[in-house]
Order: structure tokens, then C-alpha cells, then sequence
């Protein structure tokens, strides 16, 4: 399957801008960076109710925010985790994925902005996002969710706190619906076959994904079960799974390789490639039309979860 034109015409915009390589910027400019590409997301839907809140955290308040579609009665809830490496993004870049799941699905969505590298570095991610699942599980009524219909989710290093979440939540009796794992960081090995053959050129850069690791967790072993899922020692009795992948993106290979595992181990899992995408994709419907076939499986998988949830 070849690069989507519409992702090679993103490239293309890309290279003759002059973008420099994401390794070789600064954290405050990679930021910005970030910020700047934000007009690919697309027009921002309509959501009945959005509200900011700040969450009771292990070193301190976290910001969230609320998106509660129409409806009555308890919503099922998602958590969501931006994505950026553990070091871009925050609540603006992934705005208008969450206001697309809530009124795709149906659901409320409650966005985390949890700490970022390399300011704090692992595990404050990790320890965010988990009280924040806590918190949502234990005050859902008070949100008006049902605490029998959690899932959680995320895109990139925010499918890899997503799949630590599920893990934490098995080891603590915390049931969740599903977890949505879109493009996730699983592994630490950054040599994988995805990684020598989409190494530059698609976006997301192997250069990259070493700057990303080396501020997220520069000192210490990679390879723990918190920062590596896929290298827990058991995946059994998660949450199904939702996995979605790109094509063109060096961290195809973690993400299906994780799909598999958690396959083998009993979890249901839907695994979906899409062939000609480069990683980021996800949030971008407004130059890659596949965006919107992705968000649209997400909310069908979040909708079948929730409802064998309410059984």
C-alpha cells in the first residue's frame, strides 16, 4: 500500500517550509511547534457542555476538562490521554479529538493534562493519569457518568499511558469498559523493522522518539512494565482493547506487536491498520479524510464497549 496523497502532501508542505528536524529544536520551540499545527486539526464541533476542572493529583492539582454531549441520564465516560511524546500537547492540541468522541460516542470525555517531560519526568505522567482514572471511577456520579462504563484512551505516548492504566486498573480491581490504544508507545526498542524502514522521512523520525525517551526517562530502565508495556510479565485480564495503526509509522510494529500479546493472553482486542497513514494522523481530519474513519471506529468500539458494559 503506498503513502496516502494526502499524507504525502503534508510531508511535501512540511519539507518545503523548512520545518527543522524535531531533535535538533528546543522544548519550548518543539512546543510551539506543536501549537502552530494545530489548524490541521480541522473546525471544532459543537459539544453541549465543556467545562475545565482541576483534578486532585499525586503532586498537586491536574487540569482536566469535560465534554458532555447531549443526553440524559449517567453518560459513560472515556478518560483521555493526549499524545506528544510525554512532552508536547496539553489539552488544546487534542480538543477537538475529545469533542468528536463525545459526540460520536455519546459519552462524556474527560481530557488530562497531566505533567509533562522534562520538567517531570517518569513517572509523573504515568501517576497523573492513573489518579485521575481513580478519581473519575470514584466520583462518576458526581460527573453524571456511570461508574460501571470507564474506558480509557489515548494516541502515541498517550496510548502508552492508556495501556498502563489498564494494567494498574486489572492489579487494582479497577473495571474498565475498554482502552483505546491509537498508535501507542509499547516498548522502549527502538529498533524494530518499523523503526529502520519509516526511520525518516514520515513525521514521526526514530531522531525523534530518542529526544521524546531521552526527556521522559533519560536515567533508569526503559524497559519496566510502566513506561514498556509490552514488556509486562502479564497482559491478562485487561480491558479489551481497541488498536488502531498507521502505515507509514515507526511505531507500527510495538503497537500490533502489543495487540498480539494481549490477543494471546485472552484480552478481546480489534486491531485495525491504516495502510497509507503516517503517525499523528489521528488528529488531523481536517488534511486527512482517514481521520475521520479512525475517530468514527473509535466511537462504533466505545458504544459496543459501553453497552456490553451496562448488561
Amino acid at each position: 500500500m503506498p503513502l496516502d496523497p494526502q499524507a504525502r502532501m503534508l510531508l511535501d508542505q512540511m519539507q518545503s517550509m523548512g520545518t527543522p528536524p524535531l531533535h535538533t529544536m528546543s522544548v519550548p520551540d518543539a512546543r510551539q511547534l506543536m501549537e502552530s499545527m494545530n489548524v490541521l486539526i480541522g473546525a471544532s464541533e459543537e459539544v453541549q457542555h465543556v467545562e475545565d476542572r482541576l483534578l486532585p493529583g499525586p503532586a498537586g492539582p491536574i487540569p482536566a476538562r469535560l465534554y458532555r454531549p447531549a443526553g440524559t441520564g449517567p453518560l459513560p465516560l472515556l478518560v483521555y490521554f493526549h499524545g506528544g511524546g510525554w512532552v508536547l500537547g496539553g489539552l488544546a492540541s487534542h480538543d477537538n479529538v475529545c469533542r468528536s468522541l463525545a459526540n460520536g460516542t455519546g459519552c462524556a470525555v474527560l481530557a488530562i493534562d497531566y505533567r509533562l517531560a522534562p520538567e517531570h519526568r517518569f513517572p509523573a505522567a504515568v501517576d497523573d493519569c492513573y489518579a485521575a482514572t481513580v478519581w473519575a471511577a470514584a466520583n462518576a456520579a458526581a460527573l453524571g457518568c456511570d461508574p460501571k462504563r470507564i474506558a480509557v484512551g489515548g494516541d502515541s505516548a498517550g496510548g502508552n499511558l492508556a495501556a498502563v492504566c489498564a494494567l494498574r486498573a486489572r492489579d487494582t480491581g479497577l473495571p474498565l469498559a475498554l482502552q483505546v490504544l491509537v498508535y501507542p508507545v509499547t516498548d522502549a526498542d527502538l529498533d524494530t523493522s518499523t523503526y529502520r524502514e519509516f526511520a525518516d522521512g514520515y513525521f514521526l523520525t526514530r531522531s525523534s522518539m530518542e529526544w521524546f525517551w531521552n526527556h521522559y526517562l533519560p536515567d533508569g530502565d526503559r524497559f519496566v512494565p510502566d513506561a514498556s508495556p509490552l514488556r509486562a510479565d502479564d497482559v491478562s485480564g485487561t480491558a479489551p482493547a481497541l488498536v488502531l495503526t498507521a502505515g507509514f509509522d515507526p511505531l507500527r510494529d510495538e503497537g500490533e506487536a502489543y495487540a498480539k500479546r494481549l490477543e494471546e493472553s485472552g484480552v478481546p482486542v480489534t486491531l485495525t491498520r491504516y495502510d497509507g497513514m503516517i503517525h499523528g494522523f489521528y488528529r488531523m481530519p481536517g488534511v486527512m479524510s482517514k481521520a475521520n474513519d479512525a475517530l468514527a471506529e473509535t466511537a462504533d468500539a466505545l458504544r459496543a464497549a459501553f453497552a456490553a458494559a451496562a448488561v
